[in-house]
């Protein structure tokens, strides 16, 4: 009777055991710098992706509660879904799993180079000492623009894919934040208000986006820039989430910092926590 008790008793374990990993999200973090968090401590010991243990899906995850698998990665373009990113770094759509239930996603910067462009508007002194990077990417058409429009196609077969092999999956999509506020801060970002307009509008194009490529599928869009207005590169080096040409935080220049991460996290996880509650 011991014997069989015992049995039952371990029986009873391993279910329950195995009911609690089954109740677990499988969480699967993709994308690029604005998602890995470069620079801020501390760094995952594969340095290449300069992707950090504070940054927004391993807050999300903890709140979550979820077992996560990050293959965010610095620099990452929307075809490093599928490729080898740096020759080396596995596909991110190798982590996607049958099982998986949620994905984030965070890309398209790199794709339409957007901090190349806000290193092209870059002037230390007011006007009209300088040139304009809103004149000079737009004498012809927006130059920007027409880079956000050819990658939206490629980012809707991106998130077909994703839901291809992972079919169960909550698919949560993000935008990127408020970098700067209307009309800048010159010369505390060595932007001039007109460019800075530019940039910010240029980062809305591209978060609406994503975001109307991930509605036409029924993902979930997280709007982190709403979260970081009045914490953008102006604001005091203690209230921002994002950093300017010129970090006062450890963290890359013109990404999120800590602070940004913690609170992009929490929203990701709340929306992901509001999109699982039954409905009414």
């Amino acid at each position: 009777m011991r014997i069989v008790a015992g049995l039952a008793f371990v029986a009873a374990l391993v279910a329950g055991t195995t009911a609690a990993h089954a109740d677990t999200l499988e969480y699967v973090a993709m994308g690029d710098s604005a998602a890995a968090g470069p620079l801020i401590p501390n760094q995952d010991p594969a340095l290449w992706c300069l992707r950090s243990d504070q940054n927004y899906p391993r807050v999300a995850a903890k709140k979550l509660g979820a077992q996560l698998t990050d293959v965010t990665c610095s620099g990452a373009k929307t075809e490093d879904f599928s490729g080898r990113q740096f020759g080396f770094v596995a596909p991110q759509y190798d982590a996607l799993k049958p099982s998986t239930d949620l994905v984030s996603i965070t890309i398209g910067g790199n794709d339409v180079g957007l901090v190349q462009t806000a290193l092209s508007c870059i002037n230390l002194f007011p006007e009209p000492v300088g040139l304009s990077c809103k004149d000079r990417l737009t004498a012809n058409g927006d130059q920007v623009a027409a880079a956000v429009e050819k990658w939206a196609p490629e980012f809707g077969a991106a998130l077909d894919e994703i839901k291809r092999r992972a079919p169960h999956a909550q698919i949560v999509v993000t935008g990127y934040g408020t970098y700067i506020r209307p009309g800048g801060c010159h010369p505390v970002q060595p932007i001039w208000a007109r460019d800075g307009d530019y940039l910010q509008a240029s980062v809305n194009l591209l978060s609406a986006t994503a975001k109307a490529e991930a509605v036409k599928r029924g993902a979930t869009f997280v709007d982190l820039a709403a979260v970081s207005v009045g914490h953008d590169t102006c604001a005091a080096p203690a209230d921002r989430y994002l950093e300017g040409l010129v970090p006062t935080s450890i963290a890359a220049p013109l990404h999120p910092n800590a602070a940004g991460m913690a609170a992009f996290g929490a929203t990701v996880a709340l929306a992901v926590q509001q999109a699982r509650q039954p409905a009414a």
